[in-house]
């Protein structure tokens, strides 16, 4: 992420299969309750707000890393959802519990996004889902190449140039935020009001599960 594109694309196109009604199963990381993290996007928000008409702005409630598909609701059998979120079960029970650097931000194609680091203890979450889904479905949609972990604070909402979110973000220094990591979600996820929206419909900690230490 040390070159920052250009110009910016709009997030907001429909994805093959997608649609208004669409309702997808994945797996996020999220943050609720993490008062750092809310702290940190909340500065974003407020330095990014002069850009408002061009960028949507993301909510506490929606802050997210994105981890694993596994498909859309209506194309993927409910018992092997279930079966899934089982598997899961066993498997992130060997994944520790650990604590995340979030931020500073940098800019790319299509958002604001904020890496989290360490990446290895994320990517440990993720190959764990996905070791899960094999077990169940014996093929894993999605490449397992490619993963960068981030939390995005804003999506670009229409085509124009990077340099005056670049330059917003450049005017002051940020401090990261810190998170504590103990679960991964298997959320209904939708994107109907140009924002991903999801309700959670299974929670599976990792091992070491504890209070939140921010």
């Amino acid at each position: 992420m040390t070159t920052l594109p250009m110009n910016m694309r709009d997030h907001w196109y429909w994805r093959p299969g997608w649609g208004v009604g669409r309702r997808f199963w994945t797996w996020h990381l999220t943050f609720e309750e993490q008062d750092d993290v809310h702290r940190l996007a909340a500065e974003y928000r407020s330095k990014l707000a002069p850009l408002e008409s061009r960028l949507t702005l993301i909510p506490d409630r929606w802050l997210h890393c994105t981890m694993q598909g596994i498909g859309f609701v209506g194309e993927t059998a409910q018992a092997d959802v279930d079966a899934v979120v089982a598997a899961a079960r066993v498997r992130l029970a060997a994944v520790p519990a650990f604590d995340a650097e979030i931020g500073p931000a940098t800019v790319d194609e299509e958002a604001v996004i904020l890496p989290l680091r360490p990446g290895q203890p994320v990517q440990d979450i993720r190959n764990a889902i996905r070791t899960a889904i094999d077990d169940v479905l014996h093929e894993v949609p999605e490449s397992a190449d490619g993963f960068f972990p981030h939390m995005s604070v804003a999506y670009n909402a229409e085509d124009g140039p990077s340099a005056p979110v670049v330059e917003a973000l450049n005017s002051r220094r940020f401090q990261a935020a810190r998170a504590r990591i103990t679960a991964a979600r298997l959320i209904v996820i939708h994107r109907d009001r140009q924002m991903y929206e999801w309700e959670t419909y299974a929670s599976v900690p990792l091992n070491g599960h504890c209070p939140s230490m921010v």
